[in-house]
């Protein structure tokens, strides 16, 4: 179950989810080996033999499972399907998605899991908000750019960009400032993207299009399930949306919909998180204060032009007053 109790639920819930990772299925992580499997020979598969697919289905193909695969990395950054670390890096550091070194991103979304410091943009670097100094020394177009990021349109379409000029932005950082742990994740990352772009243009793959037409689209469809996922709230545990999503988002984000499941239990599989929720619906809807969504769907409409309000952290004037 992970080495973290269930903040949720109660000591006879959680000998349930104790019976249930007793089993064969879970024990062996069969599900997270066959996604592996699944996710690398569709990809390698699909751009081999994209000019008797043709173009557009490859295409479409290639942000599928470059989605699918980027969900995979978060899978093994918590320590799936082995218990050694360095051996899930390996299935996860190939840069199938492009832009991001694993090992800097599972740094980051580690940190991301501290319970308490969920959502505030000091500790959490996944925080979608501001500190007050912050947002007060941006420019009034700076905060337009925000706004629009902040609907589920701009989530789509504008924030991929932004993440990109981040972390290139923190790249060129770490080599200015001699960050030698991060340069070396860069280094290992962009030789490994020569060698994939090489073998690329041998099949006749336009590296270019890879990058215009699947990495960017693909980036765009996690931002999907990101949105929105987080709130800021004085209980940690109302911080995490649970969202009833559909089968095919379910499928594509490994079921990282149930956000607050995953949250409680970060070291459950993937394939867990759906039974415990439903076992367990009560529990998670009364102990995350009713953060609940009947899909993406629901979100956008809501919010494909209205940007949902995450600005200035409410919290973030509070903890300074206390420090």
């Amino acid at each position: 179950m992970g080495k973290r109790n269930s903040l949720y639920l109660h000591p006879q819930q959680r000998e349930q989810i104790r019976h249930l990772a007793s089993g064969f299925i879970w024990r062996s992580e069969l599900p997270t080996w066959l996604l592996i499997v699944t996710i690398y020979a569709g990809w390698f598969a699909t751009l081999t033999f994209w000019q008797t697919l043709g173009l557009l289905p490859a295409t479409l193909l290639l942000i599928g499972f470059t989605a699918w695969y980027m969900s995979l990395q978060h899978e093994l950054i918590h320590g799936h399907p082995t218990r050694f670390a360095w051996l899930n890096q390996l299935f996860g550091t190939l840069p199938l998605a492009v832009w991001y070194p694993y090992g800097l991103y599972r740094d980051s979304h580690l940190a991301h899991h501290r319970h308490h410091s969920l959502t505030h943009p000091v500790d959490d670097p996944e925080s979608y908000y501001f500190t007050p100094e912050s947002w007060t020394r941006f420019t009034p177009w700076q905060k337009r750019v925000i706004q629009a990021r902040n609907t589920f349109t701009g989530r789509i379409v504008l924030a991929p960009l932004l993440d990109i000029v981040q972390t290139l932005g923190s790249a060129v950082a770490a080599f200015r400032h001699l960050q030698l742990r991060a340069i070396s994740m860069w280094l290992v990352h962009g030789l490994l993207l020569v060698a994939l772009f090489a073998w690329m243009t041998q099949t006749g793959f336009s590296p270019v299009w890879f990058v215009l037409a699947v990495s960017y689209p693909a980036l765009a469809l996690t931002k999907v399930r990101s949105f929105f996922e987080h709130r800021a709230a004085d209980d940690p545990l109302a911080r995490s949306v649970i969202n009833e999503a559909g089968l095919f988002w379910r499928v594509l984000f490994l079921n990282l919909n149930y956000h607050s499941v995953h949250h409680d239990l970060p070291g459950v599989p993937w394939y867990g998180l759906k039974t415990i929720y439903q076992q367990n619906q009560d529990a998670y809807r009364l102990r995350n204060r009713g953060f609940l969504v009947m899909g993406y769907g629901e979100w956008f409409r809501q919010f494909w032009s209205r940007p949902v309000n995450v600005t200035v952290h409410p919290g973030s004037q509070q903890r300074t007053n206390d420090e």
